[in-house]
């Protein structure tokens, strides 16, 4: 339609009148950070005297609920390095310490229901991303990425610091110690930073305490941290880190069936070696000969029942982690999970100047399934077959904003084959309120010689392009946002998750922010967003106005509703047309019993199957209970289930899925 082809032109249009710059956050003059004068111990007590000498943090603000005011307690952040680790000291006032909530939590469990301090490292003071290390009352931990062009908060990589915290007459305290192999930072005489404090403080309703002052409606996080100067002397590499492992299995079976001798099977054993080089304290190295991943925790079950288009699961495996934000753009064309078994892998990230890059090679084994996409829904081929994978991505620095580089090829063995992906994309933030991204991509595709495996696979060769561009605008009153997509039919993405392909869309929202000084709420957001797609050759595929509310509260309540009145959507060869009512709710009641939330979906529901419409919903349930600070059980729960008409005016129960998951840790 014209609309979709006018939409960048509207985009661009309004964005031109916008400051040519970003106006730089208000974050307070650059910090001195000086070398310890003494040994720190561990121990979360802030009794050393080198802490008496570090810098001093302490000056915060309340941004929720209120707007950048007073907080209604007092924190206090120190800062000093020596010659092998950074360390930060913490002082957590509370007027009422027997209220501080401090359960014992596993790694990566430290969330919002709880007290904790987070600190965000910009340690190339990019002013984009942070490495973000949190720290609760027990001394617990949990660590993450945080990426401001995508407002993305990544949990998988572990990072090696220690902890300690000890619960105070008038608080309680902390203490890190960060060594500087656990961190990248550029090689330099000296060293400037960026650091950004965040203090959690559930009490009648979830306070938000920050080190710099950040606006309602501002765009960005890590943008609002302070400078840090001083660091001199930093070690410049020479880190390694090996870690080998050996598994050996012993097996016996039954030698004429149940109940007959059991009869010993062969021994298998295996081995392998994980290894990480910093030749500089920019760059890593990272060497992976057949890796072991049993450890790695299973994922959460999702119901895979019914879906038009495949289920996606975040990556966990530490090999493919190191700055795994470096390959996150608007189109997800790498998604790492689509190497299913590596014998090998080699993968080198760094930064030179303004410019950070990352690239990983290795070699799978398959076993896993290969995405076919389509305009209204996809098939899944089996990858019974080896490849050789790379991956590459050049990102460069323009303060704020950036222009990037990405690089994939999937070189298939044995059965003829392969998968190219190139392009660039961008983030323009203009200021704090208003960011441009985009991306656009072309692919070049030859198919496996493997028509047994899937009937498309014949060898053809496959070229064209995708494309993405979204104006974003976050201000104080009013939020909004437009996205256009094209896609085209042959698009190709296999090291990627891009399930959907030959269509163009459309896709604007508007939201109204409302914040009462008193009641239950205090946040209110109505909004509208309209979607329409359609084929390469204008035909439709969904068309969808939905209009809701969603709001934020007290007891970190989040809730919201939405309505969607006579959507249209094609399955196969027809369009459909279906209405619906969605919601969300999550509360932390209270000490013990600390989050409890769920989603629904209810009204039309499709048989993508059968072509056809039915009655039916989504059900999903969470909670957490904490007996003791030592004891939690989590308990998720998702039901499913769709009713169709069975002729004679009579409907019947086509299916019913049901997921249940109780975690108990102690």
């Amino acid at each position: 339609m014209r609309f979709l082809s006018g939409s960048l032109g509207w985009a661009l249009a309004l964005l031109s009148a916008l400051p040519l710059t970003a106006q730089a956050p208000s974050v307070g003059p650059p910090l001195d950070v000086p070398r310890a004068a003494g040994r720190i111990t561990i121990d979360g007590r802030l009794d050393d005297a080198a802490w008496r000498k570090a810098a001093v943090i302490d000056t915060f603000y309340e941004t929720y609920p209120g707007d950048n005011t007073e907080p209604k307690v007092k924190t206090v952040v120190y800062l000093t390095y020596d010659q092998s680790s950074f360390y930060i000291g913490i002082h957590a006032f509370d007027p009422e310490p027997g209220k501080i909530r401090a359960p014992f939590v596993e790694r990566d469990n430290v969330i919002g229901t709880d007290d904790n301090v987070a600190v965000f490292l910009d340690t190339r003071n990019d002013r984009r991303s942070a490495v973000e290390l949190r720290v609760n009352p027990r001394g617990n931990q949990a660590d993450a990425i945080y990426n401001d062009g995508s407002s993305n908060e990544d949990f998988s990589p572990d990072f090696f610091y220690d902890t300690a915290a000890e619960i105070t007459a008038d608080g309680w305290t902390a203490e890190m110690r960060i060594p500087f192999s656990s961190l990248r930072y550029p090689k330099q005489e000296e060293n400037h930073w960026g650091i950004l404090v965040w203090r959690n403080y559930p009490r009648d309703q979830r306070y938000g305490i920050y080190s710099s002052p950040i606006d309602r409606g501002s765009n960005c996080t890590i943008c609002h941290s302070r400078e840090l100067t001083g660091l001199r002397g930093l070690p410049g590499g020479g880190h390694f880190v090996g870690a080998p492992y050996v598994t050996g299995q012993r097996s016996a079976e039954p030698r004429d069936g149940l109940g007959s001798p059991l009869e010993d099977q062969s021994a298998k054993t295996d081995a392998g070696i994980d290894v990480k080089w910093t030749p500089s304290a920019g760059n890593a190295l990272d060497l992976t000969i057949n890796p072991d991943f049993s450890q790695i925790e299973s994922d959460v079950g999702q119901i895979a029942v019914n879906n038009q288009f495949a289920i996606f699961f975040p990556e966990k495996r530490p090999f493919f982690l190191e700055r795994l934000d470096l390959f996150d753009t608007p189109i997800q064309a790498v998604y790492t999970r689509t190497i299913t078994d590596p014998k090998w892998g080699l993968r080198d990230t760094g930064k030179l100047g303004d410019l950070g890059y990352t690239v990983l090679l290795t070699q799978d084994e398959g076993g896993g399934s290969v995405i076919i996409p389509g305009p209204t829904g996809n098939d899944l081929a089996p990858q019974d077959f080896s490849s050789k994978v790379l991956l590459g991505s050049l990102r460069r620095d323009f303060g704020a904003s950036y222009l990037g580089l990405l690089v994939t090829d999937r070189e298939n063995e044995g059965v003829g084959g392969h998968n190219r992906v190139a392009g660039p994309d961008f983030l323009w933030r203009r200021s704090q309120t208003d960011q441009m991204t985009g991306q656009l991509l072309v692919s070049d595709t030859e198919t496996p010689d493997r028509p047994d495996l899937y009937p498309g696979w014949d060898g053809r060769r496959l070229t064209s392009h995708a494309g993405h561009l979204e104006w974003l605008h976050t201000g104080h009153d009013w939020t909004w946002r437009a996205t256009v997509q094209d896609f085209g039919e042959d698009f190709r993405a296999d090291e990627g998750f891009v399930p959907q392909v030959g269509y163009r869309l459309g896709r604007y929202a508007l939201y109204r922010n409302y914040y009462p000084e008193s009641g239950l709420f205090r946040r209110v957001q109505p909004y509208v967003i309209t979607r329409y797609v359609e084929d390469q050759d204008g035909g439709l595929i969904q068309r969808q106005t939905n209009t809701g509310v969603q709001t934020q509260g007290q007891r970190n309540l989040a809730a919201g509703v939405e309505f969607d009145v006579r959507e249209q959507l094609r399955v196969g060869d027809q369009v459909l047309e279906r209405s619906r009512v969605t919601g969300y709710f999550q509360i932390d009641p209270g000490r013990r019993f600390s989050r409890i939330g769920g989603s629904f979906a209810l009204g039309d529901a499709i048989d993508f199957a059968n072509v056809r419409v039915g009655r039916g919903g989504d059900l999903s349930l969470f909670g957490t209970l904490k007996p003791t600070d030592h004891l939690a059980l989590d308990l998720n729960a998702d039901r499913q289930w769709l009713d169709v008409n069975a002729g004679g005016g009579l409907r019947g129960r086509l299916f019913t899925a049901q997921i249940e998951r109780l975690k108990l840790t102690y």
